[in-house]
């Protein structure tokens, strides 16, 4: 990478970003999903710095099973935070159920993409569901710059939220704050997985994140097949991150000049 990143430089302008931002939402306290990984650990440890670990709540949905669920028990009762399971397997078991084949239908069947991002969608949802049960609460995203770069993510699942502090740092760069933050090590650089098909996101995406984050801070990536690949997808991926684009309206608004 280009550069060396100031920890205790960025993890204060961090903790004041969060602040900043969740005041400007309107917001005092915190919701996230908590999966055990490196970067809904950082995101909950950062927070616990920005307002107190009384007004963070961790959400864990494990979908029937979850291997690693160890993990995020670890993780919220070593910041000591309120917290919630709620296993979500019932609402995606109902949700595939009324997509089977219902009156009038025009697919033969739900496809392999519904159902991979059906979960994080349901996950939303239920984020969404508790945090307007606790007043002044935000949910915050938990991803980061290296999956948003190549859109591996799920549109309305875990791309949203109020607002996004690790949406402008590499993979690499979370396991380094996390190491910097005290986290144990097994969860500040936990490999990523899918928690779907048992394969970690490297072997989902085709090339190591090593190799993304180097082309994004430095430009530079020597196989030139990974390099259109990754190209391919910033450049397919993108809407998940745009504005909705809406028809402009035809009559002057006059609110807009006030």
């Amino acid at each position: 990478m280009n550069g060396t990143l100031d920890m205790e430089k960025l993890t204060k302008e961090l903790v004041a970003w969060i602040q900043r931002e969740l005041k400007e939402s309107g917001g005092s306290k915190i919701v996230l999903g908590i999966s055990g990984g490196k970067d809904s650990s950082v995101v909950a440890a950062l927070s616990v710095r920005a307002v107190g670990k009384e007004n963070v709540y961790g959400v864990l949905m494990p979908n029937a099973r979850q291997d690693d669920i160890a993990d995020a028990y670890q993780l919220v009762e070593l910041l000591d935070i309120a917290h919630v399971t709620c296993d979500i397997s019932p609402m995606a078991e109902a949700f595939t159920a009324a997509l089977q084949k219902p009156k009038g239908t025009f697919f033969d069947e739900i496809s392999t993409q519904t159902r991979i991002n059906m979960p994080p969608r349901i996950r939303m949802t239920l984020l969404y569901a508790i945090s307007q049960s606790i007043e002044g609460s935000r949910v915050v995203n938990t991803g980061n710059l290296s999956e948003r770069w190549i859109g591996y993510t799920t549109l309305y699942g875990d791309a949203i939220g109020a607002f996004s502090p690790l949406g402008g740092l590499t993979s690499e760069e979370v396991m380094e704050l996390g190491v910097y933050l005290n986290l144990p090590i097994a969860l500040a650089k936990k490999v990523p997985a899918d928690g779907l098909s048992g394969k970690t996101d490297e072997d989902n995406i085709g090339f190591s994140y090593r190799v993304l984050n180097k082309y994004i801070r430095q430009g530079i990536c020597e196989d030139e097949k990974i390099k259109e690949k990754i190209d391919n997808l910033h450049r397919r991926n993108k809407f998940k991150f745009e504005p909705m684009p809406f028809f402009p309206s035809p009559l002057p608004v006059l609110a807009d000049e006030k």
